[in-house]
């Protein structure tokens, strides 16, 4: 019986599975249980940004994995406390909660702003069309998806999702009784989508008009993918609350709350909590991330970043009857087809390059921070031969 088959037989089936199985991977590589190798250009879903078995990371879980693997959240642990450090150093925010997936740290982030709202009379949240919050039941009211959303009803009130880049939709939007904006600097499931320089001076505005508060869903973006530790630095965003998880564990489950000075104090002991969260060998790995971060692979995801930008500008001019867009920032990267790409995504596979569709017709690219010109080279040419090969049908 195969690894398919059982996987089938004994989980719930809410993954759609790729026809290989892994057994190992390799700094940019996986390989298969033929020995077969795949250039991986979407990193665990932009989860291993260091790639595969870095040393750092795994020297930092050994370490800590000796000393101890869980204490409850009645002691300070001192992973715990360096990585807090660390994250309030990158991003300029004041104080840190930490869990286990994105989606916690999304729950952590909405309870935060109720209780804050409702110290001051404010009910209202609002998030933009074919943004990703998660798929709890807050983060399913947070979005419009259909998808993500048929059946699961009723959702939470007061929450309202409005036009993506539409400065007066957001205008119209928010008043005296709006708590804050929750928002993706770039929409990762939506298909890498930056929001607009003319969204980002909107959302400054009102909040000095309104006192609201600023939320960055920087799950997916955030960590240095593109090419700064904020992807809302990119638009001259300071938030009030970030999300950051994916890479930060180094593929172990973590993920962090980030609040500033004005917030830190508006949950209390017993207001909110995580059972794992903030596990200390996950936060001995995190700060293997960020250290590695530091050491210059923001300056690396940036500069390959440009050069699989370029190259796929290339390709739209060469194909332009298969590819109407290229955008993202970074290691952030998509090609927008004009027909839908999973059969793009399966001659990759076959010729051993790892992609992404996201919005049935987007190509998402997330490779880990560590490749080099030569995967960039490598990907590109992988990709001509793919799209020559929609040319010949």
């Amino acid at each position: 019986m195969t690894l398919h088959t059982r996987d089938r037989d004994a989980l719930l089936h809410t993954y759609s599975r790729l026809p290989v199985e892994i057994v190992r991977g390799e700094g940019m590589y996986l390989v298969d249980n033929n020995d077969r190798r795949y250039l991986d250009f979407f990193g665990g879903l932009a989860v291993n940004a260091l790639g595969y078995g870095h040393p750092a990371i795994l020297d930092a879980i050994e370490t800590q994995t000796r000393k101890y693997i869980h204490l409850s959240n009645l002691f300070p642990q001192q992973p715990q406390v360096e990585l807090a450090e660390m994250l309030r150093e990158q991003s300029g925010l004041d104080a840190v909660f930490f869990a286990n997936s994105g989606a916690e740290s999304l729950e952590a982030a909405f309870k935060l702003l109720r209780r804050w709202g409702a110290d001051r009379g404010k009910t209202e949240l609002i998030a933009f069309s074919g943004g990703f919050h998660g798929r709890t039941m807050a983060g399913l009211s947070m979005m419009d998806v259909p998808k993500y959303r048929d059946r699961f009803g009723p959702f939470l009130q007061n929450c309202h999702v409005i036009p993506f880049n539409d400065p007066e939709a957001l205008r119209a939007a928010v008043h005296d009784n709006t708590i804050a904006v929750v928002f993706e600097p770039i929409q990762g499931e939506g298909g890498v989508l930056p929001l607009s320089m003319e969204l980002a001076d909107t959302l400054r505005q009102l909040r000095d008009q309104y006192g609201i508060l600023l939320v960055a869903d920087e799950i997916q973006c955030g960590m240095g993918r593109t090419g700064s530790f904020l992807a809302s630095a990119h638009f001259d965003l300071e938030p009030d609350v970030v999300t950051l998880a994916k890479s930060l564990g180094g593929g172990l489950p973590l993920s962090a709350l980030l609040v500033g000075r004005s917030l830190r104090e508006v949950l209390g002991p017993g207001d909110h909590g995580s059972t794992f969260g903030g596990n200390p060998v996950a936060c001995a790995a995190g700060i293997a991330v960020l250290r590695e971060l530091s050491g210059g692979l923001l300056e690396n995801a940036a500069a390959m970043g440009k050069r699989m930008h370029n190259a796929f500008m290339d390709l739209q001019m060469s194909f332009p009857a298969h590819i109407e867009e290229t955008r993202g920032l970074g290691c952030m990267q998509a090609l927008v087809c004009t027909r839908p790409a999973a059969a793009l995504r399966d001659v990759c596979l076959e010729q051993g390059l790892l992609v992404n569709v996201t919005r049935e017709k987007v190509l998402r690219f997330l490779p880990p921070l560590i490749l080099s010109e030569e995967d960039v080279d490598t990907a590109i040419a992988i990709l001509r031969r793919a799209f020559e090969s929609w040319e010949i049908e």
